[in-house]
């Protein structure tokens, strides 16, 4: 064979190689879907299991599901709700400066509250909200009747309620959760999990019962309001 087929040989199969290795790294950066994964070769033991769970809470940041964690482990969802119940209580017994907080059927993991004072010297110190009479009136009436429109709020507290949701939505303590199938179809909203986190709560049914004459109350103070501002 010539020197020149030869060279001309390599480079084409140098080409190719390279094409190869560029189809690879396209398919590897594709998103993948984890239902499309294959299932794990063998049952992970709860020891490795809370290894993996530990670093999945931390890397992920946000809340994950309990459905995600278990399909993510091949463990049922009592099985990780059980080994994540028992790391949080360890870590709260061991007083680390992390803790793991439910929210309804989701994990995350966060700093504790003795931390935060230390926290703002290294972070930026996070805004701040402050929330009137009015948005907490508004924010009670939609964490105990979500999911709820703004005209079933406005028919409790007889008045507008348009900014006061606005600006919970805006604080991420309420968000549009669907419609209401009627005429219109109006907005729903309901509760988010800064929600929760804000009031130390793991669902909403640790919320106190409201009774009627704090409902009434509302209204009165509603009431109020609306004089208030007619008056200036």
């Amino acid at each position: 064979m010539s020197e020149d087929k030869l060279e001309e040989n390599i480079e084409e199969v140098s080409l190719e190689e390279i094409d190869s290795e560029k189809a690879d790294s396209h398919a590897l950066s594709e998103e993948l879907d984890p239902e499309e994964l294959p299932p794990l070769e063998r049952d992970l033991s709860k020891e490795e299991a809370a290894h993996i769970l530990e670093g999945v809470l931390f890397a992920m940041g946000n809340s994950v599901s309990v459905d995600k964690m278990a399909n993510a482990v091949g463990k049922t969802k009592d099985e990780v709700t059980e080994i994540i119940d028992e790391m949080a209580a360890s870590w709260e017994a061991e007083g680390r400066g992390v803790r793991i907080q439910k929210l309804e059927d989701s994990y995350q993991m966060c700093t504790d509250v003795s931390v935060y004072e230390y926290l703002i010297r290294i972070a930026k110190q996070p805004k701040k909200y402050t929330l009137t009479d009015s948005l907490m009136e508004t924010l009670s009436i939609i964490a105990y009747k979500q999911p709820i429109t703004k005209s079933e709020i406005e028919k409790i507290r007889g008045v507008s309620s348009d900014h006061a949701v606005n600006r919970l939505v805006e604080f991420s303590l309420v968000e549009e959760i669907g419609r209401l199938d009627a005429p219109g179809r109006p907005m729903l909203f309901g509760t988010t999990e800064e929600f929760l986190r804000s009031f130390g709560v793991t669902s909403i049914e640790e919320l106190p019962v409201l009774n009627p004459v704090q409902v009434e109350e509302f209204k009165a103070e509603a009431e109020e309001e609306v004089k208030l501002s007619l008056d200036v």
